[in-house]
Formats: C-alpha cells, sequence, structure tokens
C-alpha cells in the first residue's frame, strides 16, 4: 500500500497546479501551462476602501486582474456604470484596469468624489472588486477669534483649548512657542487626547504670551497655527502688594496663601463615560487630573488584570494604551488620581465591537466534468455579519441558474459540474461596521496528465539525507501518479518511500546504492505520460580534525585546525567566521589550506571562530573559543577613608582581569618625608578584596599604589593615591642588632642597626648608648649619638664582659626600654702554650695527639681552638731529607686530643700545638718527635723481560718508589697462556731485596708468559706489577709459520678477523661506556681466582667489579682477573677526633665539621707496565 502525505511549501520545488487551486494559495503557474488553459479572471490588486486622495494631484484607482484569456475591465460610480470614454480627464491604462483622473489639467478632485466598483471579465466569469470610496483630503485654516490673555492664580489649574479645523484625515496636534520649540511637557502640564494643553496647577514660570498650537496635515504636508495664547501666573506675594496698594491701612486685606488641593479630573468629567473600540485597533483610554501637589495616575481593570505585553502608559501615565484589542478586553477600567490630601477617580466602561473577518474564505475550485464541489464562505464580527453570495458580479438570486448549483447560506454545493458551469463568485459578509468582499473561481477543465518537471532532471543529495524526486504534474481528472525505478524497473512500494499528493517521491534515507534513474509515470482516463530524473548520492563533508578551544597571551600566536574529508566530485569551500561575521580585514590573519593563523594576537581577537565547509549539496561546521589572556589593567579610584593616628582604609576600582582572573592585589607604600621615589612593599589582599585596613607608622607621609596580579603576571602599578601624613609619635621600637666587640685590646666597639626612617616616629631621631661592666658594681654610663650606628668606648681591660643597650629617642621622647646585651672589649694574642703533648702512633698512617688546655684567661680573647702543627723530618728507610712541608690541623673549640691522618710509613715526623682566639695564635709548644712503623711497599718502578730465547727469558725491575719500610724480598709469579687464551699452572719464585734482574730457564719455546712481580717488608707485601713476553720459536716452525704467512687465502682471513676483532671491540667499548658487563667481564666472573674473596659489606669492603689493571697471579681458565681490593683500617676513632687543613671549617659551637678520606692515591706506574711488541711471527703465533 502506497505511504502518502502532504508536502510542506519548503520541500516542494514547484506545487501542483490542481493543489494550488484547491489550496486557494496565488501560486504563479508554469508559464508553458498559462498559455494553454483557460481561467476565470482574478482580483490582483486594488485600492484601498477609504481611499483619501490629494487634491493637487492626479487621481489614480488601481485595478489589476489576471486570466486566460486576459479578462476586459468596466467600471460603476456610485452604483450606476461609469463611461470613461465620455469624460476625457479619465483614462484606462492599457491591459489594466487602473483609472487615471487628470486633476493636474484643469480637473478637480471633489468632482470626483463616490463610489468605484471595479468588474474584470473574460468567457470563464467576472471578478469585482471592493466599493472604492474616493475623497479628496481637506486641511483648512483656523476661523479667527479673539484670545483673551488667561490669568491664573499660582497653584490653580488651566486647560488651553487648541480646538483644530476639522481636517480629511486629521490633523496631528503638537504645541510650540515662537522659536519653533516644542513646550515642555511633565507629570504636571501635558497635552491630551483632544490636543488641549492641561495644567494640574500651574507655576510662576508657566507666565509666558506664546502658546501656540499647530495641526499638521500629513497628507497635503501643510501645517496650520492657532493665534498665540498668553497666560500669566499670579503669584500670592504680587496679588498681595496688589491689594495693599488700593487698601487703607485700616482694611483687612491679604490673598489666601497658595494651599494644596485634592485632585480633580479635568478629562474626562464626571464618574463614568463609555467607549466603543472595534477589533484589531488601538485602545486608548485617558485620564488628566487637576490639583496641588501634582496627582499621580493609577489605571486598573475591575474584575480582571491589565493585559500583559500589549498595555502600554503614555503621556506621563496619562493615557492607558492597549494593542490588538479583542472582545476579551471589553469590561470598565478605572483610572485613579492620587496625591497626598486624597484621590479621585473615572471609569470607562469599555465594548469591543468587530468589524467582520475571516473565519474560512472562499478558495478557488478547479474541478473535472461531472465532479462536485463546495464554496464555504465564514466570517465572523460584532455583531454577526450578514452573508449573501453574487455570481459575476451579479446577486445570485437573479443571476442564471445552473442545475449543478446550490446555494445553502455561507456555502454553494456544486454537483456533477459541466464546462458551463465556470464563473467567479464573490462573497460579501457585512455588519454595521464594514464588509468583507471575497472573489472566488469555479474552474471546469477537461486536460490530459502532464509532466511540468523538466525530463532527465538531475538531484544531487548527500548520503544518509532525504531526497525528493520532484514529479510536478497537471490533468483534470486529476491523475494517478506511479514511480519506478530504472527504465523496466518494477513499481516503488514499501516504507522506504514516501509518496506526495503533489508527485513528488521522497527516500527518507537515500543511501550510495539509491543512485540511478527514477520514472514517473501520470495518467487519468484522457491520457498518460512518463518522465525520468537522475539521482546521485554523494559521501558527507566532514570535518576530521577540528578546532580546538585556546588561550594566548597577547601578543603570541595561535592556529586553529580544520582537515577536512569529502566527496571527491564536490569542490568545498573554506570560510573561516569570527563571532559568526567576516574574519577581519587585517594582515595578521593568515588563512591556510587547513588552518587559520592569527598573529601578534590582540585583546580583540578574542572570541569564537567558525570554519565552515560548504559544497554545493551540504554545509559542516566546527568552532572554537580563543581567549586572550594578559597581565590585568592597573586598578583606578584609589580613595583614602578613615584616616587614623595609626591606620587608614585603602579602597581601589580593579582594571580589566584580561580574561585571567585576578588571584590577589599588592599594596605598596611611598614615605616621601624620608625616601621619596622609593616603593616598598606593604602588604597583598586575595582577587576578590577590593578594600584593605593598613597599619601606619608615625611621622610618615604615605602615598600608595596597589597592582594587581593574575597568572600571566603583575599589572603596571596604579596612580598613586593622594597623600597622608601621620601625626609624630615616640618610637616604638629600638635598633636591633646590638653587639659589643672590641677592635683592639684597649675599646669596646657597640654597634647596632639603625632604624629607618619610618621607624623614626618623629623628627630628631638620636640613640642613647649605655654601658657598664658585667659582674662588677658599677654604674651605667651613657651618651647620647646621633643618627649613626657605631660608638667606641675607650680605655677598657682587655677582654672582659660588658652589659650594652641602646635605647632610640626624638623630639617627642624616648622608646621603650631596651633589652641588654652582653659584649666583650678588644682580644689580645694568647700568653701561654699547650702542655704536656703526647702523641700516640695507631698505625703506620694515622697517630693520635693529645694535649692540656691553655687556662682561659691566659687565652685573652674568644677561644676558638687549637691548631696541630706537624711535617715529616725524614724518610727512616732512605735517610734523605727533603724540603720540610709543614701540615695544619685546626681542632674547634676547648678540645684536648685529635688524629693526624695521611702519614707516611716508616718517617719521622714534629709536631707543636697552639691555642688560637679572635686576635690570631699563641706561642707554640715545644716540638714532640714520633716515629712510624714500617708499612707494604708500593709497587717495582718498573719491570722489563728482555733476551727472548727458545726457552727462557730475562727480567729486570726497579725498586719500589715508596719502600714504606725495609725491603725483605720480591716475590715472582708467573704462568703461560695458551693459544685459546687459557692460563696455564702459577709458579712462584722468592727473590732476594738485593737483587734487580733474573733470567728464567727451561721454558717452553714460543709460548706466551704472563708475569706478576711485588716488594715485600716485613709488614707484607705490596702492590703487584704484571707484564707479558714470548719465547721464540724454532727455525722449521717458523718456516713453515712464514710459508703460511705468505699465502693469499691466509692473508684475506687474518684480515677478516682482524675487521671482526674490531667490531667486537667498538661493541664492547660502547657497552662498557654504558655500564654494562661484557665478554670479558663474564669470562673473568666465570674463572675468579679462588684465593681472591669478593667483598663484604659485613667487613667494610665493597664487592663490585673494577676494571682497573690486575696485578695478582691469574689462575687456569682466568685471563685477566681483579683482584684490587681496599681494605678499611681497623681504628675506634670516630671523624670528630680528625683536625681540619689549614681552609677547615668549624660549626657555630665549635664542633669539627671537615671530613677525613681514607681513600689511598694510586701510586705513580714506573717502568714498562706491558711487554714489548711481538714481532709479526709472534703475533702470527698468538692467532693459531
Amino acid at each position: 500500500m502506497l505511504k502518502k502525505k502532504s508536502i510542506s511549501a519548503g520541500k516542494a520545488s514547484l506545487v501542483l497546479f490542481l493543489c494550488q487551486m484547491i489550496s486557494a494559495l496565488d501560486v504563479p503557474l508554469d508559464s508553458k501551462l498559462l498559455e494553454e488553459l483557460s481561467q476565470p479572471p482574478t482580483i490582483t490588486q486594488q485600492s484601498p476602501k477609504d481611499y483619501i486622495v490629494d487634491p493637487r494631484e492626479n487621481i489614480v484607482i488601481q485595478c489589476e486582474a489576471k486570466g486566460k484569456p486576459p479578462p476586459s475591465f468596466s467600471w460603476t460610480r456610485n452604483g450606476t456604470h461609469f463611461d470613461i470614454d465620455k469624460d476625457a480627464q479619465v483614462t484606462m491604462k492599457p491591459n489594466s484596469g487602473t483609472l487615471v483622473i487628470n486633476i493636474m489639467n484643469g480637473g478637480k478632485a471633489e468632482a470626483y468624489e463616490g463610489v468605484y466598483q471595479c468588474t474584470a471579465r473574460n468567457e470563464r466569469g467576472a471578478a469585482i472588486s471592493n466599493n472604492i470610496v474616493i475623497r479628496p483630503s481637506r486641511s483648512p485654516l483656523w476661523t479667527k477669534e479673539k484670545l483673551e490673555p488667561n490669568q491664573v492664580r499660582e497653584g490653580d489649574s488651566l486647560v488651553l483649548h487648541c480646538r483644530p479645523p476639522v481636517g480629511l484625515p486629521p490633523p496631528i496636534i503638537f504645541w510650540m512657542d515662537n522659536a519653533f520649540q516644542r513646550l515642555p511637557q511633565s507629570e504636571r502640564v501635558s497635552q491630551g487626547l483632544n490636543g488641549d494643553l492641561y495644567f494640574s496647577n500651574v507655576q510662576p514660570e508657566d507666565t509666558r504670551e506664546d502658546y501656540i498650537c499647530y495641526a499638521r496635515f500629513n497628507h497635503t504636508q501643510t501645517i496650520q497655527q492657532k493665534q498665540p495664547i498668553s497666560v500669566k501666573v499670579f503669584s500670592v506675594d504680587s496679588l498681595n502688594d496688589t491689594i495693599a496698594a488700593n487698601l487703607s491701612d485700616t482694611d483687612i486685606y491679604g490673598a489666601k496663601p497658595v494651599t494644596e488641593r485634592q485632585p480633580v479630573l479635568l478629562t474626562p468629567t464626571g464618574s463614568t463615560s463609555t467607549k466603543v473600540e472595534l477589533r484589531g485597533n488601538v485602545l486608548l483610554l485617558e485620564c488628566i487630573a487637576a490639583g496641588l501637589p501634582t496627582p499621580v495616575i493609577r489605571w486598573i481593570k475591575e474584575g480582571g488584570e491589565l493585559p500583559a505585553n500589549r498595555t502600554f502608559f503614555e503621556n506621563f501615565k496619562k493615557t492607558l494604551k492597549i494593542i490588538d484589542v479583542s472582545e476579551a478586553d471589553s469590561g470598565n477600567y478605572k483610572c485613579i488620581a492620587r496625591n497626598i490630601l486624597g484621590s479621585a477617580h473615572h471609569v470607562i466602561s469599555v465594548t469591543v465591537k468587530a468589524a467582520p473577518y475571516w473565519i474560512t474564505a472562499p478558495r478557488n475550485l478547479v474541478l473535472s466534468p461531472g465532479e462536485d464541489g463546495t464554496l464555504i464562505c465564514r466570517a465572523n464580527g460584532n455583531p454577526k455579519p450578514n452573508i449573501s453570495w453574487l455570481a459575476n458580479g451579479v446577486p445570485i438570486a437573479i443571476a442564471p441558474e445552473d442545475p449543478s448549483r446550490k446555494v445553502d447560506g455561507d456555502t454553494i454545493i456544486f454537483s456533477h459540474v459541466q464546462e458551463r458551469s465556470s464563473a467567479v463568485y464573490q462573497c460579501n459578509a457585512s455588519n454595521e461596521y464594514g464588509y468583507l468582499l471575497a472573489n472566488a473561481f469555479v474552474n471546469v477543465l477537461a486536460e490530459p496528465p502532464r509532466i511540468l518537471t523538466p525530463a532527465n532532471k538531475l538531484y544531487q543529495v548527500i548520503a544518509d539525507s532525504p531526497a525528493l524526486l520532484d514529479c510536478a504534474y497537471f490533468g483534470s481528472p486529476k491523475p494517478e501518479i506511479e514511480w519506478f525505478k530504472g527504465v523496466k524497473g518494477s513499481i516503488l512500494r514499501g516504507n522506504e518511500y514516501v509518496f506526495h499528493d503533489n508527485g513528488t517521491l521522497e527516500i527518507p534515507v537515500a543511501q550510495k546504492d539509491s543512485t540511478g534513474t527514477y520514472t514517473c509515470v501520470a495518467r487519468n482516463e484522457l491520457g498518460k505520460i512518463q518522465n525520468e530524473v537522475q539521482l546521485e548520492v554523494k559521501d558527507p563533508t566532514m570535518i576530521i580534525k577540528q578546532p580546538e578551544y585556546k588561550v594566548i597571551q597577547r601578543y603570541g600566536q595561535v592556529s586553529f585546525e580544520c582537515i577536512i574529508k569529502h566527496d571527491s566530485t564536490l569542490l568545498p569551500t573554506v570560510i573561516w567566521l569570527k563571532d559568526n561575521n567576516e574574519l577581519p580585514d587585517d594582515e595578521r590573519f593568515l588563512v591556510g589550506k587547513d588552518n587559520l593563523t592569527i598573529m601578534n594576537v590582540t585583546d580583540k581577537d578574542d572570541g569564537t571562530y567558525t570554519c565552515i565547509v560548504n559544497t554545493t549539496l551540504d554545509s559542516v561546521s566546527a568552532s572554537a573559543v580563543l581567549t586572550v589572556v594578559a597581565r590585568p589593567n592597573p586598578p583606578f579610584d584609589l580613595e583614602l577613608t578613615g584616616q587614623l593616628e595609626r591606620s587608614v582604609e585603602l579602597s581601589w576600582i580593579p582594571g580589566d582581569e584580561n580574561n585571567s582572573p585576578i588571584t590577589n592585589f599588592v599594596i605598596e607604600y611611598e614615605d616621601g618625608l624620608h625616601e621619596p621615589g622609593v616603593w616598598h612593599y606593604q602588604t597583598e589582599v586575595p582577587g576578590t578584596q577590593t578594600t584593605v585596613q593598613l597599619k601606619l607608622s608615625p611621622y610618615v607621609n604615605y602615598s600608595f599604589r596597589v597592582i594587581a596580579v593574575n597568572e600571566i603576571g603583575r599589572s603596571q602599578p596604579s596612580e598613586s593615591s593622594e597623600q597622608y601624613l601621620t601625626k609624630s609619635a615616640n618610637p616604638d621600637e629600638n635598633p636591633s642588632n646590638v653587639q659589643g666587640i672590641g677592635s683592639e685590646p684597649d675599646n669596646l666597639v657597640i654597634t647596632w642597626e639603625s632604624l629607618k626612617g619610618f621607624q623614626s616616629n618623629g623628627p630628631g631621631l638620636q640613640y642613647k648608648v649605655s654601658w657598664r661592666q658585667k659582674d662588677v658594681d658599677d654604674e651605667w654610663t651613657s651618651v647620647i649619638v646621633a643618627n649613626v650606628s657605631k660608638y667606641i668606648v675607650s680605655g677598657t681591660p682587655t677582654f672582659v664582659p660588658y652589659e650594652i643597650k641602646v635605647q632610640a629617642l626624638n623630639d617627642l621622647g624616648y622608646a621603650p626600654e631596651p633589652s641588654e646585651v652582653i659584649g666583650h672589649s678588644g682580644e689580645d694574642l694568647p700568653m701561654v702554650a699547650p702542655g704536656n703533648v703526647q702523641v700516640h702512633v695507631i698505625n703506620s698512617t694515622l697517630a693520635k695527639v693529645h694535649w692540656d688546655p691553655v687556662p682561659l684567661k691566659s687565652v685573652r680573647g674568644h677561644l676558638q681552638g687549637y691548631k696541630v702543627y706537624y711535617w715529616k723530618v725524614q724518610s727512616l728507610s732512605r735517610r734523605s731529607r727533603r724540603h720540610v712541608e709543614k701540615k695544619i690541623l685546626t681542632f674547634r673549640g676547648n678540645k684536648t686530643f685529635g688524629m693526624l691522618p695521611g702519614l707516611e710509613p716508616y718517617s719521622s715526623y714534629k709536631l707543636n700545638v697552639r691555642v688560637v682566639n679572635g686576635k690570631g695564635e699563641g706561642p707554640a709548644s715545644p716540638d714532640k718527635v714520633f716515629k712510624t712503623p714500617e708499612g707494604v711497599p708500593s709497587s717495582p718502578s718498573f719491570l722489563k723481560i728482555t733476551n727472548p730465547t727458545l726457552d727462557s727469558l730475562t727480567l729486570e725491575w726497579g725498586s719500589p718508589t715508596h719502600p714504606n719500610g725495609v725491603l725483605t724480598s720480591y716475590i715472582l709469579k708467573f704462568q703461560p697462556i695458551n693459544n685459546t687464551h687459557e692460563l696455564g699452572p702459577l709458579v712462584e719464585i722468592r727473590i732476594p731485596a738485593n737483587e734487580s734482574s733474573l733470567i728464567l730457564k727451561n721454558l717452553n719455546y714460543s709460548t706466551r708468559y704472563k708475569f706478576y712481580f711485588n716488594a715485600q717488608t716485613s709488614v707484607g707485601s705490596g702492590s703487584q706489577i704484571t707484564e707479558e713476553a714470548v719465547t721464540i720459536m724454532d727455525e722449521a716452525m717458523a718456516s713453515r709459520q712464514v710459508d703460511i704467512a705468505t699465502q693469499g687465502w691466509f692473508i684475506g682471513l687474518m684480515c677478516a678477523v682482524a675487521l671482526l676483532i674490531l667490531i667486537l671491540l667498538i661493541v664492547c667499548f660502547i657497552r662498557r661506556n654504558k655500564g654494562g658487563k661484557y665478554p670479558v667481564k663474564e669470562k673473568e666472573d666465570a674463572h675468579a681466582d679462588p684465593e681472591i674473596q669478593p667483598m663484604k659489606e659485613d667487613d667494610g669492603t665493597f664487592g663490585e667489579y673494577s676494571d682497573a689493571e690486575d696485578h695478582k697471579p691469574l689462575k687456569k681458565g682466568s685471563r685477566t682477573p681483579s683482584d684490587r681490593t681496599v681494605k678499611k683500617e681497623d681504628s675506634d676513632d670516630s671523624l670528630v677526633d680528625y683536625g681540619e687543613g689549614v681552609n677547615g671549617q668549624f660549626n657555630e659551637d665549635g664542633s669539627f665539621i671537615g671530613q677525613y678520606s681514607g681513600k689511598k692515591e694510586k701510586e705513580p706506574a714506573e717502568g714498562n707496565e706491558s711487554s714489548e711488541a711481538p714481532s709479526p711471527v709472534n703475533a702470527m703465533n698468538s692467532f693459531v
């Protein structure tokens, strides 16, 4: 079953002719169809019913109509035929019914007053116009009259009457003076609806002689003027003076003073009145009252409310205006005039009548022969209008009879019409307030189907949107419409299609497979016709990357992206808008292919930016907001209020926050009295606060300024506030940081931090300095000094304590009593050296020194600590002297012992101890000699291996650079290395200490050996030195090796191996730098020397891998094992027992804060650290 519904005007491109006729919508017909179809006349344009014309211009009475064939026109005047051919002043426009009456060439407008009606007629019927009443406008002059001056007592009411001449249309009234200036109006003086000027009470300033009423006749563009009216207001004082001049002294005289009066209505009069208004018009009700004081007007509706949205008050609430009134607005409206003495009221009974208005106007009918139809004419009004029918302009009662027509009140019923039934019918609805006239034709046609939509019309739509395929048609009887897809497709049915009454096919959701050819077929009993249209469904346009919200600082750069995807057959255009308007014409805005860039952003760039992508079929858009932020504008309008001696309230108005909320305000002040031009921080408050109570100091000339702060930064400072000078007062505080330190042994230097200018609290700032020796029953000694920060007391004993105080004072008095501080007079060098110096040698590199403290009286100053001077006298192993370099360790505070680290083993040292105070060092104690015991030696200075033979090698070495004792022997260990880099058995040889060379015999030929060599003292073995060497080959093997080495394939193989080794070395280097392990390290870990124990945390050693050179013998299977260990010296001494170097530092409590490091520096290597470079043959052997 086909699904049908009525198409809206917005969807259809061409509305079906038949629907046009029935719906009474005056939609133009298809131009080609208009040339072929007959149509009764239709009035398209006519003059208004009440037509007021300018008597100085030609009269044009309009009457236009359409129809097929074109209609002819005729006119009636005052109900009789108007023969225009007999009047030379009247002409009719060609192809039109419009009359032109020539007034400008001698005609008089008054001669053509009357009621005119136009008739348009063709073979299908006759249409008539409204009755057009022609009246020329009139603007008569004022009649001359003698106007007496108005003399009024002050406070009385007054009405100046205008009484303009009766014109057509009525004039517009206004009051002006001789200078053509409108007279001012108010609640007291105003113009009424009738044009009169009302004074609720007159005042002396109302006296004038040029109250002039003007009448403006807009139709003729003329203004008429009434003679000026004079008003003289007499005040009570002037009346009394006049009466006094005309009466004797014995008469009782005197006008009554101006008395207040309760309201009295000037218009309308009485207590009630009536008003009739027509529906749809504007209702104007007026109440003007006299009284003193001037009354106030109020309006109410009895039993209801004044209509909302349609009620307005004008003329200072003296006029109630209700627009578009209806019958519901009928009722009683009360105006109430009130002043302090009472009130007056008036009730206006309003009745709303109605000229006829349409409920259902008759609509044109287009019928086929044999069809039925109706014309309906329904109207309403108050009183209810009378309905009458005409046929072709003739009352239907006397019109030619038509058997298919039947009149039933407001309806004409047509049955089985024939072509002769075509006619134009008029419906007239009238009552005493007006009439309505409507033409509606009945057009009986017999026409085969016609399709008005062009053939093969192309429709393009976007996927998933509706597709509307037009099939505008006409035929009588009305054709049936069917749709097919494709030339030979089946008829379209189902819910996926919508078939509209005007022939349009709607595909609610078009898909890509909806593309194709669609055929529309129209048929009725007179014929059949078809038409094809094309549908293309396109991919939708999409914004795949939309612009995003941006926050940018002023003068920055910002970009919005708008990347789109669209159908390849559509050409998109991209438009950028700002706040729904075009982008500013500014070179800072750069529009790219898929972005918008704004350079040097300013505040005016703030807003919403929209990217709009348009194609011929669709449009998409996306928006993003740009917020331009900046430092806030400075606050303004600073104001000081509530000024007190020690406080003031500061308020301000914040500046623009520039889209970044103000977080706080910083208040600064300037002291114009002491530091003009210098601004100081006072306080700060949250950004929501705009007032602050500020604490003030005496004797300061304050100016304040405010700085606003947001996330972007600080604003410029505001303009400074007014100055506020606080009164002087005693100082509130005394100087701070008072100290007493002697610079010489016989003085005391008293210093303090002076008060700042605003702390002085008044002029004449000075200081009272007082001192006395502590623990001695002495009186205070005082002196008053100027505004300085130092005073020197001379002639004091050396280093004795003093009580000191410094008090501020100014011209108004002293500050509060100051607190006392303890100082000391000057120091002198200590007199006594520490005694009983003892040294305890702990090991070969560490000793502990003890001494007796120096008595404090002998220190003669602040005890800062003790210094230990020590130096090496000679090495006991070499008996050779060298340059003596003294070392110094300082021990803070009253310590009596210390540790001497970093000593050299087997050496003779001297030391002495001195006490230190603030002045310097005291005398040294007698030198104390001590010796360090033997230690392990350093490694031999060199190891060289020479004279290689088939079975022997010669070793030469140098003694250790630092023997650290008496050498007892040398230890040599060696082991062979095979071709796979595995180690053979380890051989150990002990060599007397006085030897310096050794020949090793019975070695294997052509074998690489690794040697480990170190020296020994009675304490133990020292660090070892390693070396490698190769014994030579026999001649037969050498010749074979040489033969192989000369082969090309072998040379190539060796090059490849060398390249591979190079690559491996590079990889190992990279991994080593990254801290990772490499294969050699892994092999060492796998073949660790069992004699070498890993260092554990519990014995103070470290179990880490060291890449330093190995100096221990390697067991079999280990290529380059590492055994370097650093053992922590066993000591019970804590770090505080160690002194500082020369540049050591102490904590405030005198404790030692230096560090002692037990790390041993690496001994410098002497001699050869590796074997000589092997010969090519040896190198070759190493690869075999």
